[in-house]
């Protein structure tokens, strides 16, 4: 079946975000830095903020469960825009090849409704997508549960066989392989470009 669509994670795809990269001055102390990323502000806590929980209450159950990381908890979402630190250039290069061709681009995102729009507003590649994006804050799904690839299928009416979805989690990846997907993941040494060419897209 003949590719059409293209889909795009942010995170890791596009965007370089990461906590370290606030925390790392804010502790200078690796180490400690570390205990609070994977026992205090963890993934799984994070997740639910993606997941469409606001960050004000997100924020007040960390601080309710680890009362002596209060500072630091409320310093992980006042310094957001720290940990976001830039886009990835040559993924957003191939991002901006795509524009020019017939493909149709478009963004599933595990992001939270709240800090979206700052992307939004401040990386220009995100208009490449005319709109074309589900955020999980909105959705209040997030992958890899699959309802939120149906969202996507069911609101552009596009097909999964037609596309190609492209994403940094291997979980996310297995995922959308088993709905049908043609997938690229996406790790630091991936040349974005020639694993499309391996799908046949030329740009």
């Amino acid at each position: 079946m003949k590719i059409k669509n293209i889909i795009f994670d942010f995170g890791g795809v596009l965007m370089d975000w990461n906590p370290r990269y606030f925390f790392k001055d804010y502790f200078k102390d690796d180490e400690k830095m570390e205990y609070f990323l994977k026992n205090i502000a963890q993934d799984e806590w994070n997740i639910e903020q993606d997941r469409g929980r606001s960050l004000v209450e997100g924020t007040e159950i960390q601080v309710k469960k680890f009362p002596e990381w209060e500072k630091e908890i409320r310093a992980y979402y006042d310094n957001w825009t720290v940990m976001l630190k830039s886009d990835i250039p040559q993924n957003v290069d191939v991002l901006r090849q795509l524009k020019k061709t017939d493909y149709q681009l478009f963004g599933l995102t595990n992001w939270s409704e709240e800090t979206f729009p700052y992307a939004l507003e401040n990386y220009d590649f995100f208009q490449l997508f005319d709109g074309k994006i589900v955020v999980s804050g909105t959705e209040k799904l997030i992958k890899p549960d699959p309802k939120i690839w149906y969202v996507l299928l069911e609101r552009y009416n596009i097909q999964a066989e037609e596309s190609v979805f492209i994403d940094d989690n291997a979980k996310n990846i297995e995922m959308a392989q088993s709905l049908g997907f043609n997938t690229i993941h996406v790790q630091p040494d991936t040349d974005l470009k020639q694993e499309l060419a391996h799908l046949g897209i030329e740009i």
